[in-house]
């Protein structure tokens, strides 16, 4: 038995010392004392599994956090990892300062590309003095409006005062362009996962 193993057997022992004097102290009827005995060791048990096994209690949490929202993906050694949409693409939930909106993550696209509907909801002023931007779609090319985020967090990694577009074309899409995936220090495919690291 190693000298952590001893120091373990020692200090239950003496907590169950401490529970069996106190009870002892107390002076109540023998079944009363069983019921409190039974529930300082439920307790100790509940205490000793989470001790036990606490790191798999979290990916077990992560689990099923993904299984009600595949969206948020799974966060792991800094990078945030997130599964492919039954359509074949991959979705993740961002957060615009501060309200949430799901997002395509699109590596054809040069920019990131926000609704105005998530714009307007994460108040975030729409620049239409100047130029606008054109942009080619795939129903002829439109003109879209700068705007600037001012925190835009994807998982563990935030960005601020970050360069996206916005027009009425873009319906209700958002879209995580080029100018968020080559501020990574990687991002790529594993299998059916899609890896992002800041």
């Amino acid at each position: 038995m190693s000298n952590t193993d001893t120091a373990r057997v020692i200090s239950l022992l003496l907590w169950i010392m401490l529970v069996v004097s106190a009870l002892a102290a107390r002076r109540m009827p023998w079944r009363q004392n069983l019921r409190m005995a039974l529930a300082w060791l439920a307790i100790f048990a509940t205490l000793f599994v989470i001790a036990a096994f606490g790191s798999e209690f979290g990916l077990l949490w992560q689990r099923m956090r993904l299984a009600w929202d595949p969206q948020s993906g799974v966060v792991q050694a800094g990078a945030i990892r997130v599964p492919m949409g039954d359509d074949g693409h991959f979705h993740v939930r961002v957060s615009l300062n501060g309200d949430t909106a799901s997002f395509l993550v699109d590596s054809g696209a040069t920019m990131t590309a926000i609704s105005q509907t998530a714009a307007e909801r994460a108040n975030i002023p729409i620049d239409q003095s100047g130029f606008g931007v054109a942009i080619d779609t795939a129903n002829g090319t439109i003109i879209a409006r700068r705007i600037i985020v001012r925190r835009l967090e994807v998982g563990p990694i935030t960005r601020d005062d970050f360069h996206a577009i916005t027009a009425p074309e873009f319906g209700d899409t958002n879209v995580l362009g080029m100018n968020f995936l080559s501020s990574l220090s990687f991002w790529g495919v594993e299998g059916k996962t899609l890896v992002l690291k800041p």
